[in-house]
């Protein structure tokens, strides 16, 4: 290599050495400059706030939505309501009856009977289907049984009712054009935090 090329080299190594130290000196001047801006912004916004008479700061804070106004409301849809409140319960059900946990059957019975009526009131005909009178006609007598198998405490009453309330779910999916929706008794818990057997004294 001639000495000029190595001049060369030498220096343009110099050159980005020096660049790149000029670069690092400028980084933190920009993040104050950035900080300092992010400050004068939320000084201007506080004053602002803190520039309104006591009168207006009151107003601002109690403040009420007009009645005019249009609430957003959510109303569940029918398969909301059996996915997120009749099916978890009638897995409880079925897990609590087979351990015989009597009481945490009940409960879970009646927790079935709300999540029912949930959905009969607030759609009560479901794509002009009576879906209402529907529940009432397959599932009353099958409720009916659950409530007597588990009052009885009688395991195999149990099972045969249960069986009875899956056939009525069933029929009601077959009727509404929902058939490919089958329920069936538990086959394993999806409820790892909790026991289904019955409580120690």
């Amino acid at each position: 290599m001639t000495a000029l090329a190595e001049n060369g080299v030498s220096v343009a190594l110099a050159y980005r050495t020096r660049a790149r130290e000029q670069q690092l000196r400028r980084t933190p001047k920009q993040g104050t400059s950035m900080r300092h801006r992010y400050l004068v912004l939320i000084a201007v916004a506080a004053g602002l706030t803190l520039g309104l008479s006591p009168r207006a700061r009151a107003e601002a804070s109690t403040r009420q939505p007009q009645p005019d106004a249009p609430t957003a409301s959510y109303s569940p849809g029918v398969g909301d309501l059996m996915t997120g409140g009749v099916q978890p319960h009638h897995i409880k059900l079925g897990l609590a009856g087979q351990a015989g946990n009597w009481p945490l059957a009940a409960y879970e019975l009646d927790e079935i009977k709300e999540s029912l009526d949930d959905v009969k009131s607030l759609h009560p005909a479901w794509h002009d289907l009576p879906l209402a009178t529907w529940i009432d006609t397959w599932m009353a007598k099958p409720l009916a049984a659950v409530e007597g198998a588990i009052v009885s405490r009688d395991a195999q009453r149990f099972t045969a009712a249960l069986r009875r309330l899956d056939d009525g779910c069933n029929a009601c999916h077959r009727d509404s054009g929902r058939g490919f929706i089958v329920i069936r008794a538990p086959q394993g818990s999806s409820f790892s935090d909790q026991d289904f057997r019955p409580a120690q004294p």
